[in-house]
C-alpha cells in the first residue's frame, strides 16, 4: 500500500503473496494513477524492495525514486499505521468463514477510508 500525503488518497493491491513480482505490479499501478512526474517512494527495507530482479525495472522507469527508512523503524512509517487501523477495523475479533469475505471488508474499508483523504493524512499524521 501507499499513501499520496498531497491529496490523502490510499493505493493498495491485494496479492497473494509478497515477492519482487507482486511489488513490480504494485508499482506499475502507481506509474498507471500517477501517469507523469516524480514519484517518490518511502519504504522499509524489505528485501523485495532491495530484489536484484527490481532493478532493470527501475532503470526502465527513472521517475520512480525509492527512498528506504532505517532500519527496523516502523514507527516512521505512515503505511504502518494504515494496517493497524485496517486491523483495529476489519478483523480484529472477527471470525471469517471464507477468504474471499476478509478482502471484501478489506476494500470496503479502503473505498470508506479515500472518500474522507483529510481525515486519513490527519488520523495517519498524529500517529508519527
Amino acid at each position: 500500500g501507499a499513501i499520496n500525503y498531497e491529496i490523502g488518497q490510499v493505493h493498495h493491491r491485494e496479492e497473494e503473496k509478497a515477492d519482487t513480482a507482486a511489488f513490480i505490479r504494485f508499482l506499475e499501478d502507481l506509474l498507471s494513477a500517477y501517469p507523469s512526474g516524480k514519484i517518490a517512494l518511502v519504504l522499509f527495507n524489505s528485501r523485495i524492495h532491495h530484489a536484484t530482479g527490481l532493478q532493470p525495472f527501475l532503470k526502465e522507469h527513472p521517475r520512480l525514486q525509492l527512498v528506504f527508512l532505517p532500519p527496523y523503524s516502523p514507527n516512521l512509517n505512515p503505511v504502518e499505521g494504515l494496517w493497524l487501523w485496517l486491523k483495529a477495523d476489519v478483523v480484529n475479533n472477527i471470525f471469517f468463514e471464507k477468504f474471499y469475505k476478509i478482502r471484501l471488508h478489506v476494500s470496503q474499508f479502503m473505498n470508506r477510508i479515500n472518500k474522507q483523504p483529510m481525515e486519513t493524512i490527519d488520523r495517519l499524521l498524529v500517529r508519527l
